[in-house]
């Protein structure tokens, strides 16, 4: 069973992170949408706190969900899906269209990815906790192939003492070694979900291009597209605010 955070009453509202995230990223807009719903903040497959395993593609993420949902008894849920977990979301929202109400997408489309994380697994991979070294150390290693300090501090969240003086990562980086090819996979050809689905992209952000709207109305005909001024792709952190009120006025 996936890892959760549950705050709230209502509605069920389902938070997916992105790749290499977890659910303590969305704690503070978590409290804010439990206002009016009741919010599951999950960990991934092989990410934060849920499983670790070999296997590792959307369609076992979305089983994942879809079981979480099951255990939970969860219907008529709304989403939020962040990159990799928008992937997750449209896949989810497209093939159980009757356990999904509205869908939100944040930056990231139902097209081909290719790879370009390579830098930051090159810096992941860097790291010897076989030395133990201290959060310090770890993050000047990562410097070195990071430079951007809020994607070290994205992926500094992720380190925790697996025990007295010994850091670890909390997602399974030997799985990601392997399947990383997973990440970009596109949405099925044939898959279309016809319910009320936002998308929203940073300003400064290159995931959804203008020429990707076509690909989106195809699978999502009811979607619209929002983009948030002056935020990258980690728009929900970089504006929180336009974001929630960009989110909240679509569920309202």
């Amino acid at each position: 069973m996936l890892y959760s955070k549950i705050e709230g009453v209502g509605q069920p509202l389902l938070i997916l992170h992105g790749f290499l995230g977890m659910s303590d990223n969305w704690k503070t807009l978590g409290t804010q949408f439990a206002e009016n719903f009741q919010v599951h903040i999950l960990d991934l497959r092989n990410h934060g706190r849920s499983l670790h395993s070999e296997e590792f593609s959307y369609e076992i993420m979305v089983q994942d969900v879809f079981e979480y949902c099951q255990a939970h008894n969860l219907e008529n849920i709304n989403m939020i899906g962040h990159s990799m977990g928008g992937k997750v979301a449209m896949l989810l929202a497209t093939t159980h269209p009757e356990l999904v109400n509205k869908l939100i997408v944040a930056d990231i489309g139902p097209k081909f990815y290719p790879q370009h994380h390579q830098d930051i697994l090159a810096g992941l991979n860097a790291v010897d906790f076989s030395i133990k070294p201290s959060r310090n150390e770890v993050e000047e290693i990562m410097k070195k192939y990071i430079p951007d300090f809020g994607t070290r501090q994205f992926l500094m969240k992720n380190l925790y003492w697996q025990e007295p003086g010994q850091l670890a990562f909390r997602f399974n980086l030997a799985v990601f070694n392997t399947k990383m090819d997973e990440i970009g996979v596109p949405l099925p050809e044939n898959l279309i979900f016809e319910k009320p689905t936002l998308f929203i992209r940073g300003g400064n952000s290159n995931y959804i291009l203008d020429s990707d709207f076509e690909n989106i109305k195809y699978h999502f005909p009811t979607a619209t597209v929002e983009t948030i001024p002056s935020a990258g792709h980690w728009l929900h952190a970089e504006n929180p605010v336009v974001f929630y009120e960009r989110v909240i006025s679509f569920l309202k």
